[in-house]
């Protein structure tokens, strides 16, 4: 799918992605339109599928009040004072945790989630370790994972004391990962490689 239906020069809201038709899959971030199309691959699936049943069986278990959920449902930042219509950065990241059920609707989160995980595709690859990483950043999301199957390698970024990402944590697929806004739930990527291969 390409954007020729949409304009170039517009700078998009939410009120203007509200009326987009259910087959146009786009992300806006800071008012530009993107492109979400082509469907992921198979194994960006099931490394998705394998994080959040990972994280939502802790929550099970832990009984924290918390809730993950999994692309296509939406995430709508929101500047101080400005109307949910208004936002100019609507994304649908591939997992995302969100402990303050206030922010929930049936249309999506709106507000910062407090874990947020990419898994990257390789034609937009830009995406999530430029623009989302800004993204993020600047809407004080706890943590930011960027999870590659490729290079099967994992970057972590989490808010520091000032309330900025601090320089990002590399893992691989060998590696277990804390997730730190619990306390006690690591995530075992040895095991998805594993999974992977099945």
């Amino acid at each position: 799918m390409s954007l020729e239906w949409a304009e170039i020069n517009k700078e998009y809201t939410y009120k203007d992605y509200l009326k987009f038709p259910d087959d146009k899959r786009v992300e806006i971030i800071e008012g530009r339109i993107y492109d979400m199309s082509p469907s992921p691959s198979r194994i960006h699936q099931k490394v998705v599928m394998e994080l959040a049943f990972s994280i939502e069986n802790y929550l099970r278990t832990s009984k924290m009040p918390c809730e993950v959920y999994i692309a296509p449902f939406d995430v709508i930042f929101i500047e101080e004072n400005q109307e949910i219509e208004e936002s100019k950065s609507i994304v649908q990241p591939d997992i995302f945790v969100v402990c303050d059920k206030a922010k929930l609707t049936e249309r999506g989160c709106m507000g910062s989630p407090d874990l947020i995980i990419e898994v990257v595709s390789p034609n937009n690859s830009s995406h999530d370790y430029i623009r989302k990483l800004h993204l993020y950043n600047r809407f004080k999301v706890k943590e930011y994972w960027i999870v590659n199957p490729q290079t099967r390698d994992i970057l972590v970024y989490r808010l520091n004391v000032e309330g900025e990402f601090g320089h990002p944590e590399y893992y691989t697929f060998s590696d277990k990962v804390k997730v730190r806004i619990f306390k006690d739930f690591e995530v075992d990527f040895n095991f998805i490689k594993d999974r992977l291969t099945q």
